[in-house]
């Protein structure tokens, strides 16, 4: 499970990811990006695409 790690100074929290989460994350990734003939196309869709990573509790 990725967790949250919280800035001290208040800024960008840093999300530590494990192994399976990164294996997701680039299945979910070769499975989408296949389907478009350009990177420009890709990335379009992909910026508009909610992609979410479980917080460990």
């Amino acid at each position: 499970m990725a967790r949250i790690i919280e800035s001290v100074d208040g800024g960008r929290r840093i999300i530590k990811m494990s192994t399976e989460d990164i294996i997701s994350v680039v299945l979910d990734y070769q499975r989408i990006v296949p389907r478009f003939s350009s990177i420009e196309d890709a990335r379009d869709y992909l910026s508009d695409t909610a992609i979410f990573i479980p917080e460990e509790i």
